[in-house]
């Protein structure tokens, strides 16, 4: 108890000592400016006057944003939102045994809530901010009227766009949601066992300290951006990232009871379902709000998103029926979330039906025979995120650097920038961005594997990491004194 208390306390140091780190792009932000008030009129001037006075005194919005644009990455923000509140806490609930049913939604909703405190004191600037180091923005808040009403840009990666036509608080929050996300699906890797009060520490610690540099790297404009590795919607900074932290995650931790191992079934497959429908459609958001406009690429990535996601689902499916003999809901759960590319804005409808194919194969021996071998058996990766997520994700990752279109304009450019920003693939004679590709995945993997052992390394020498077996035993009611289903 004492130990957990210190590394709370450790943890509340290092939030107090980030604060006052304020980026060099929020002092630099102009506080917003009111409206200039109109002068009233005499009160002497005739009826006739008053009527001729010049109406519109009140503007909307500054010139540069642009209503349509703001509207649409608000909505996609909310769309990815979705996904993981209600999405994958339903999800979960739905897929875990019955006595995990409380404590696998609560995970999510709290890690929803933690890390949205964490990236607006200092994450968002780690990821997005200017540059601190080549793979990690300065920390700082983005939090004052001056920030988040100002024009949105990315300072290190503007040079590659158009100007951005919304808000900073638009961009903050976009940004927020795919960040949370994140170590929520991480988090699939390790239910049934961990530690609340170990999750509630390792949140923060692991979105300060892993998420934000692979974040920045690729994202921010950081060295990875800046060599020409692409990652349109996150199969790097996102699914590369929880698979692998979550598998160490998972053998740092421990396994679950051994009964649990041998029979964890799914409590309410019509819950995980509907979880897993809100995470199809809640992509459209994902890949649709990428390029940061309403415009035909994010049309593209909407389409494709979807085209490959049912190929994968159906591959999926297949697969299942011919090792097993019946088609699986669960494996059908699981072929949907591999598909989900994110590659979808950078390749044609053909690239991604033929990444669907990928998707519904690859994660499913993954998952189904290597996960299952003596020396990977050993981990005891709950809801298998190392397949669906982790390899899915270098799959997609790499498979953008053979399958890229030229002709997939993400942004149209004029002079010197025709036609436009798109990135060539492998296929499409250049065969440099599947070096670059494979060299951003080293990375990702690298970082996340080490990064996540030190941290709980650390973490277990102030708190456990995994509960204790009678609590093991018991579930939701030991943990949280509450359970998913009324017994009368």
């Amino acid at each position: 108890m004492n130990r957990a208390r210190a590394l709370m306390g450790i943890v509340l140091i290092v939030a107090l000592n980030f604060l006052p780190w304020v980026p060099a792009c929020a002092q630099n932000q102009p506080a917003a400016t009111p409206p200039a008030a109109t002068p009233a009129a005499p009160a002497a001037a005739p009826a006739a006057a008053a009527a001729a006075a010049p109406t519109g005194t009140w503007v909307a919005a500054p010139a540069w944003l642009n209503s349509g644009n703001n509207a649409w990455q608000l909505a996609a923000a909310t769309f990815v939102a979705l996904q993981s509140i209600p999405g994958l806490m339903i999800l979960y609930a739905g897929l875990v045994k019955k006595k995990w049913a409380i404590n696998s939604a609560f995970m999510v909703m709290y890690a929803f809530a933690s890390v949205m405190v964490v990236w607006v004191l200092w994450a968002y600037n780690m990821s997005f901010g200017p540059k601190w180091f080549p793979f990690l923005g300065q920390p700082g808040p983005a939090v004052s009227a001056g920030f988040e009403l100002s024009q949105a840009t990315v300072p290190e990666a503007a040079s590659g766009m158009p100007d951005l036509t919304f808000p900073m608080a638009t961009m903050t929050y976009f940004q927020f949601v795919f960040a949370a996300i994140t170590v929520i699906i991480l988090g699939g890797s390790v239910l049934g066992r961990m530690s609340f009060k170990a999750w509630v520490i390792f949140v923060p610690l692991w979105m300060t300290f892993i998420y934000t540099i692979g974040c920045f790297s690729i994202w921010g404009g950081g060295w990875l951006a800046a060599a020409g590795a692409v990652d349109f919607s996150g199969g790097y900074v996102i699914h590369l990232a929880a698979g692998v932290s979550g598998f160490v995650a998972a053998s740092v931790v421990g396994p679950r009871l051994q009964a649990d191992r041998e029979h964890f079934p799914p409590n309410n497959l019509l819950i995980a379902l509907a979880g897993a429908g809100i995470l199809w459609l809640g992509w459209n958001g994902f890949n649709g709000g990428d390029p940061y406009f309403a415009n035909a690429d994010a049309a593209g990535a909407v389409l494709n998103t979807n085209l490959c996601t049912a190929v994968a689902l159906m591959t999926w499916t297949a697969m299942d029926s011919m090792a097993y003999g019946k088609p699986s809901i669960v494996g059908a759960i699981n072929g949907m979330i591999a598909g989900l590319t994110p590659a979808a804005g950078y390749v044609n409808g053909w690239g991604a039906i033929i990444i669907g194919l990928c998707a519904g194969i690859i994660p499913w021996f993954s998952m189904n025979k290597l996960q299952k071998t003596a020396l990977l058996s050993k981990v005891d990766d709950t809801l298998g995120v190392l397949s669906t997520h982790g390899v899915a994700g270098l799959m997609g990752g790499l498979l953008t650097g053979v399958l890229a279109d030229p002709n997939m304009l993400v942004y149209l450019g004029t002079g010197s920038n025709a036609p436009g920003a798109s990135t060539t693939g492998w296929a499409y004679g250049n065969f440099k961005q599947f070096l670059l590709q494979a060299e951003a995945a080293g990375f990702i993997i690298v970082l996340n594997a080490i990064g996540t052992y030190v941290i709980l390394k650390v973490m277990s020498l102030f708190v456990s990491l995994r509960m204790v077996d009678s609590t093991l035993q018991a579930g939701d009611n030991a943990v949280h004194g509450e359970e998913a289903y009324s017994p009368v």
